[in-house]
């Protein structure tokens, strides 16, 4: 796992390296100026090949405060090695802070070359190092100005910690912003070039070790590294050491999503799947997934009759999953309230359809505990916390605590950057996926995965998170495949199947 900090979180670690661990704030600002002009000259090498490198020019653009700092340093070191740099200052003296001024008076005895005013068609390459983590207005005047001709000038950027003018810890674009072909951000990665649209100014993001060290605090994103965390498969295990998965998904005319999430959950490694559907589904997902057992039920069945059949396929489940084209009907209401009320602390995933039914019904909230993973996207989420869909874009983490107050239990707020909070009070924020899995039938997927991977024995505070991580790299396989434009729900399982395949190689 990987932290991602926020503005507020990175002037306290910078605060506590300076002062407690008496490393000198010029010491950090030479690393993190040593690894941009490292990245700068792998950026140029790969542009133009290891020959043409000279006939490179970088403008560097700084601002008064330390990120203006770490630019003017990054200049120094470009002219020491030879590259044709020039450094232009768009802040105020007075504003300088004391590294700022060092590093300024460092680089006029280095005799790097100033300019006053620049022409941007002079120049290959440009060094954003206008503004830092720390910017809490919306660019504006002269500053505005430099971003809007910068954009225009369709010169690649690469900014320093973060491009100017993105908010660190929403990734809103404060008024304009410098769009960056790469940045290079220091010790961790920063909320706001995490979240839209920060992400997509950043471009390509570098993470570099400067010498900052000990978060205790921020959002845990997975890596490649967490491939450790899938469940290792018995060679003498047999289905049912798997786990046994029921979903209770499908109403009349909505087949699609009992068979996205069933064969999503057998794809990520149970042994056993019985959908719980209505009648109606019954032949076609006889015949579109052989590989699972079938119990179906009639819309016309008294309460007491459905809950009859839903108890006798939970006594036979390890985990159930219900709601993916379920509808909100009375039936559906009738068949969620028994699975909440009979499930006997199973691991209960609860989705789509069923998320709209558990917003109405504050009691059945209160039977959610920790084994409970909700998978709500924003609209959902709304209702369920009863707040905006810009509440939540602006505060997720605040509107999934107040949640969490009413039903204590693991959610994933689905989204373009999905958020997780298990159980614990963890916070995770998913790095993979793509556009393209904005298509039907694609939470199904999800649901299905969550479920095999509790079928398997994940805690739910692992399996919620994995899941996620495991859904958007299946994306990418899918999206590389066949293009994001042309995806489908089918397209994702097969991407789930290689990415799993993959993951069992390695380990």
């Amino acid at each position: 796992m990987k932290k991602v900090v926020t503005c507020s979180q990175m002037k306290l670690l910078d605060h506590g390296t300076i002062h407690n661990m008496h490393v000198p704030s010029l010491v950090l600002m030479e690393r993190a100026a040593l690894a941009t002009a490292e990245e700068i000259r792998k950026y140029l090498e790969k542009k133009n090949g290891s020959g043409n490198l000279k006939k490179e020019r970088i403008l560097t653009v700084c601002g008064s405060g330390n990120n203006g700092g770490d630019g003017i340093a990054i200049a120094r070191l470009l002219h020491l090695a030879g590259y044709p740099v020039d450094l232009y200052l768009a802040g105020n003296h007075t504003s300088f802070t004391e590294e700022m001024n060092i590093q300024w008076q460092a680089a006029k005895n280095y005799q790097v070359s100033i300019v006053n005013n620049c022409r941007f068609s002079e120049y290959t390459t440009i060094v954003d190092a206008l503004f830092g983590v720390g910017l809490s207005r919306e660019l504006s005047g002269k500053y505005q100005a430099l971003a809007e001709k910068i954009n225009a000038s369709g010169i690649p950027v690469l900014a320093v910690d973060i491009p100017s003018g993105i908010h660190a810890g929403t990734g809103q674009v404060m008024g304009t912003a410098i769009r960056a072909t790469e940045t290079v951000t220091f010790a961790y990665r920063k909320l706001g070039i995490s979240l839209y649209p920060g992400s997509v100014y950043a471009g390509h993001i570098q993470v570099k070790d400067v010498g900052i060290y000990g978060a205790s605090e921020g959002v845990f994103s997975l890596d490649n590294k967490d491939v450790s965390w899938l469940p290792v498969r018995d060679p003498a295990g047999n289905k049912g050491t798997f786990g046994k998965i029921l979903l209770i998904a499908g109403s009349r005319n909505m087949s699609g999503a009992a068979y996205f999430s069933s064969k999503a959950a057998l794809l990520s490694g149970a042994g056993m799947v019985r959908i719980l559907t209505d009648e109606s589904n019954r032949i076609i997902l006889q015949q579109q997934f052989p590989e699972a057992m079938l119990s179906v039920y009639e819309p016309s069945m008294s309460p007491d009759e459905l809950s009859e059949i839903v108890r006798k396929a939970m006594d036979w489940a390890d985990v159930v999953a219900v709601g993916p084209g379920l509808s909100t009907s009375k039936t559906a209401e009738n068949l969620l309230q028994t699975v909440l009320t009979f499930r006997q602390s199973k691991p209960i995933v609860i989705d789509a359809d069923a998320l709209n039914l558990l917003a109405k019904r504050k009691d059945l909230q209160a039977q959610c505990d920790a084994a409970c993973i909700l998978t709500p996207h924003l609209g959902e989420m709304s209702r369920l916390a009863e707040c905006t869909i810009s509440d939540l874009k602006v505060h997720p983490q605040k509107f999934m605590d107040i949640f969490y107050n009413n039903c204590p239990c693991t959610l994933i707020m689905k989204d373009a950057r999905t958020w997780i909070r298990t159980a614990d009070g963890s916070f995770f924020l998913n790095l993979t996926g793509n556009n393209g899995m904005a298509t039907a039938g694609s939470g199904d997927v999800l649901c299905g995965v969550v479920a095999g991977l509790l079928g398997q024995g994940m805690n739910p505070s692992k399996a919620a998170p994995f899941a996620v991580w495991l859904h958007g790299l299946a994306g990418d396989q899918a999206a590389s495949a066949k293009g994001a434009r042309s995806m489908k729900a089918t397209d994702i399982l097969s991407g789930l199947e290689a990415q799993l395949q993959k993951m069992d190689s390695q380990n």
